[in-house]
């Protein structure tokens, strides 16, 4: 059976003498494990297609117990994030945390969607790295069933809480003096700017994602309540972001 989709390189694992493994996110049949045979031979047409991050129109065959990558004609490879260190360890980052998210054979447009305007507000848009990252973590944990609860404090129900802070594990906004009754875990502050920030985030259209602007440490505090929050949910780190993390700034 032929099946033809676009999809994105999430992972990518040379296989034999010039075969790779991949991981893609397709737009149609969900995250699928792909075999690329001979990619990695000098002059061959899927050489492209079969890097990670690469966007292409695929051209898949089920054969035994793989699918098959036959045909494909790179559609985006975001060149400006290739060529640089840092865009491209956060790229990275964005693909692992995709893939662990994406279910086997579940079709999930919004999730492809979201991968690929996040590589491009890297790419051409040029926004800032924790402007992009705060937002790809929140927005991908509302795709996925598990948005935070910023209405209000969840205990007194104030809609500006004094000294707001996010619940990681039960995922809801409380005041300072409220903390005590909304259960046992850690809870991240929240200054005035970064809950304005992340209500844009929650409440936005795909489209407006990454139209919005912070001073430096409210996008700072968002961006740490954005990730412990994503790892609290996720329950598991991503050794990716670890590296990404290790760079010199």
């Amino acid at each position: 059976m032929r099946l033809t989709t676009q999809g994105i390189v999430l992972r990518e694992t040379n296989y034999k003498e010039a075969d790779k493994i991949l991981t893609v996110l397709t737009r149609d049949l969900g995250k699928r494990t792909v075999k690329a045979r001979g990619c990695r031979r000098k002059n061959s047409k899927l050489t492209a297609a079969s890097q990670l991050l690469v966007y292409s129109e695929m051209t898949l065959s089920e054969r035994g117990e793989f699918t098959n990558l036959t045909e494909a004609d790179p559609l985006e490879q975001f060149w400006s994030v290739r060529q640089d260190l840092e865009d491209l360890a956060l790229a990275s980052y964005f693909a692992e945390v995709t893939e662990a998210t994406a279910q086997e054979g579940e079709a999930a447009p919004e999730l492809l969607s979201l991968l690929l305007n996040s590589l491009y507000a890297l790419d051409t848009l040029k926004k800032p790295r924790a402007l992009v990252k705060a937002a790809f973590e929140l927005k991908l944990l509302c795709l996925t069933g598990y948005a935070p609860m910023l209405e209000g404090c969840a205990v007194c129900g104030a809609q500006e809480p004094a000294g707001a802070r996010l619940h990681l594990s039960q995922g809801v906004l409380h005041c300072a003096r409220c903390r005590g009754q909304v259960g046992g875990g850690v809870s991240m502050p929240l200054s005035p700017g970064a809950l304005t920030g992340a209500r844009y985030i929650v409440g936005c259209s795909p489209k407006r994602l990454f139209s919005f602007a912070l001073p430096e440490e409210d996008l700072r505090q968002l961006g740490q309540a954005t990730e412990a929050f994503l790892m609290t949910q996720q329950e598991r780190g991503f050794r990716t972001l670890d590296y990404y993390k290790r760079l010199p700034r």
